[in-house]
């Protein structure tokens, strides 16, 4: 399968991701330019972590306005898998392809560490070698990642299983206590209705190897694999 990889001004993740594609998982990857007006057919795009624009005015905020964005937005709702990581989370509620915002942390501190999050909904591209309810260890590093939206698109996302990964401890009890940034219910991720946009906060592209310290990461990828194949 072929992957692209959006490359914008502050982007620190992108190599990261490429490693993961094109190193792990055997898989085409190629380096999308931020400039581009037109991107060939590829089977998955991924909008990498980093710091688009240096985060000015908010996190993602700027991105949404260059210029492959829009061949990005048309991908992804003629049906094309779309994933967005940290970064690219937050990109994908700045362009509204995915509902809710990001607020700062609620330590107002950047945070760099393992956590883990719970699968809520394996019925996705992006989540079918992972069981329901199996637990990862994934590494989160962010400082606006504390996610928000109003109750109707709450409970739409609650009602709709948009929901696909929530904060939790080891033992999988999701409280307060293990969500790190004060999102609202403990969520790390969520997709769109149609469940080929996917955004999180946690960085799979970074647990994919024994050496990482987790290579929970992995389940994501190969799953999008087996969406593909």
């Amino acid at each position: 399968m072929k992957y692209g990889i959006v490359l914008f001004p502050g982007s620190n993740c992108d190599r990261d991701s490429y490693h993961a594609v094109k190193n792990v998982m055997g898989e085409d990857a190629h380096m999308i330019w931020y400039e581009e007006t037109h991107i060939d057919s590829y089977d998955c795009i991924i909008l990498p972590g980093g710091f688009s624009y240096g985060d000015y005015l908010r996190a993602g905020a700027i991105a949404k306005f260059s210029p492959v964005m829009k061949q990005i937005i048309d991908f992804a709702k003629d049906g094309g898998l779309l994933i967005g990581i940290c970064n690219g989370f937050q990109i994908l509620l700045e362009t509204g392809l995915l509902p809710g915002a990001m607020l700062q942390n609620r330590s107002v501190h950047f945070i760099c560490k393992q956590v883990y999050i719970k699968c809520e909904n394996n019925n996705t591209p992006f989540t079918n070698q992972i069981k329901k309810n199996e637990i990862l260890q994934i590494p989160i590093a962010h400082m606006e990642g504390n996610y928000y939206c109003d109750d109707s698109s709450y409970r739409a996302l609650e009602e709709k299983n948009q929901v696909i990964f929530r904060y939790c401890d080891q033992q999988g009890n999701v409280s307060d206590d293990s969500n790190p940034n004060g999102a609202r219910g403990n969520i790390a991720g969520i997709c769109n209705e149609q469940k080929n946009i996917f955004g999180m906060m946690p960085h799979p592209e970074r647990a994919m190897e024994k050496i990482l310290g987790s290579m929970d990461g992995k389940k994501i990828f190969q799953s999008i694999q087996s969406a593909v194949k």
